[in-house]
C-alpha cells in the first residue's frame, strides 16, 4: 500500500501505513487478547476487545495506558488509601500508575486501546492465577 489511505481488510500490516481501528478490531474475536496496530518508539499501541472480569494484577514498571473505543470499561484499583473503581465510558482515558493493583472489567463488553511498552504481559508482573479465557500474552501481531 503506497497511498496515505488506511488499511482497512487483506492488506498485510507492514511498514507505516494508517490503520483503520474498526478494521483492526473486526480481524479478530478473541477476547483479552491485544492486537498490536502499531509501535511508537519502545511502546506498543494494542487493540482489544473485553468482556467480563480480566484479573487482579500489577506492571510494577511502567504505567498502563486505557482509551475506551466503544462500550464501557471499568477498573478496579487497590490504592494505598484503599480500593475504588473507576469507570470509563467510550472516549475516556485512564491512566494506571506503575504498581497500582488493577482488575478491568466490562459486564457489557468494549473495545479499548492500550499503551505499554512493547513487550509488556496482560497480565502484568504479579497477579492472580490466569484464568482460562485470559490470553496472557505481550500481544498479537495484527493481520488483516
Amino acid at each position: 500500500m503506497t497511498n496515505n489511505e488506511p488499511v482497512t481488510g487483506n492488506e498485510p500490516v507492514t511498514g507505516n501505513e494508517p490503520i483503520a481501528l474498526a478494521a483492526a478490531l473486526a480481524s479478530f474475536d478473541a477476547l483479552w487478547s491485544p492486537r498490536i496496530v502499531t509501535r511508537v518508539n519502545d511502546y506498543d499501541v494494542r487493540v482489544t476487545k473485553v468482556e467480563g472480569e480480566h484479573l487482579w494484577h500489577a506492571h510494577d514498571d511502567t504505567d498502563e495506558f486505557f482509551l475506551v473505543l466503544d462500550g464501557e470499561l471499568s477498573i478496579a484499583l487497590r490504592e494505598p488509601a484503599g480500593e475504588r473503581s473507576v469507570r470509563l465510558p467510550k472516549g475516556s482515558v485512564f491512566t494506571v500508575p506503575r504498581g497500582v493493583e488493577h482488575k478491568p472489567y466490562a459486564p457489557g463488553g468494549a473495545s479499548i486501546l492500550l499503551i505499554e511498552p512493547t513487550g509488556t504481559s496482560t497480565v502484568g508482573d504479579r497477579h492472580d492465577p490466569v484464568p482460562a479465557h485470559v490470553d496472557a500474552t505481550t500481544g498479537h501481531a495484527l493481520e488483516l
